[in-house]
């Protein structure tokens, strides 16, 4: 079993790193880097602050428009091709193939997300600014966001269109996103059914704002990179909480999948 997963996870890799649009949002993570540095000389005294800033927005950004792509397309793509009728008339279950597919896009996006850090790290230290630890946990927080934001891509991707999958997980992401700000409309809201639409939708949507919150309040704290960051005990609770959204979205997703007709 371990065998053909990890084989369908090394096609799936090699498939994707081909793609011209991952070498071009490449460039473009390395571009919104050098543009940092411009910011950076416009905004006095402030130029480490905004390369740490924009680094680690072209990591979340960058890496869940990445997900995104690759992910809708990941199981449309094969049953398009008809390459899923040879490949479920073999000995491999079809959660076994999307589990491969997933993995595949692991090792993609975490290349990707190393690529991205390097550039942000290449950039720091051309300025002459260490990196500190806080970068580090905000960087292994936005590799689990892009790995979430890949599971939805591939539970939308079990049953949808290319199209109608990237508007879905882009849609969540934008809603993970801002949880908070649905929890602060929620106690204002005079409205009992708008109300109870964003405790639903709280319910159904990955808090993905947990992933990103230098700059935020948490628990009464202001949490930022740029000084007090939160502990590496909240980014392992934060990774498990992403862990189980991912299990649970392939779960889901194979469990689609094992149910469609491709005759």
């Amino acid at each position: 079993m371990i065998s053909r997963i990890w084989a369908i996870a090394l096609n799936t890799f090699r498939e994707a790193v081909r793609s011209r649009v991952l070498y071009g949002i490449l460039i473009l993570v390395v571009g919104a880097n050098l543009f940092a540095i411009v910011l950076g000389e416009m905004a006095v005294g402030e130029e480490t602050r905004v390369a740490r800033d924009v680094g680690l927005a072209g990591i979340s950004l960058f890496g869940a428009i990445t997900s995104i792509y690759l992910g809708v397309a990941l199981l449309y793509t094969e049953i398009q091709r008809r390459t899923v009728h040879a490949i479920v008339s073999k000995p491999i279950e079809r959660w076994e193939f999307v589990v491969g597919k997933y993995l595949g896009m692991v090792l993609t996006l975490s290349v990707l997300v190393v690529l991205f850090a390097t550039a942000m790290v290449g950039l720091l230290a051309l300025q002459g600014v260490p990196v500190t630890g806080a970068i580090a946990k905000a960087v292994v927080l936005a590799w689990f966001e892009v790995l979430t934001v890949a599971a939805i891509a591939v539970f939308f991707s079990s049953f949808s269109t290319p199209f109608l999958s990237g508007i879905f997980a882009l849609g969540l992401f934008v809603l993970g996103r801002v949880t908070p700000d649905m929890q602060t409309a929620i106690a204002s809201a005079e409205a009992p059914w708008m109300r109870t639409t964003l405790r639903g939708a709280l319910q159904i949507v990955p808090d993905l704002h947990l992933y990103a919150i230098s700059g935020r309040t948490l628990d009464g704290h202001h949490v930022s990179v740029h000084h007090d960051f939160v502990s590496w005990g909240y980014v392992g609770t934060a990774a498990a909480y992403g862990i189980l959204w991912i299990a649970g979205l392939l779960i889901l997703a194979s469990l689609i999948f094992q149910r469609r007709d491709f005759v």
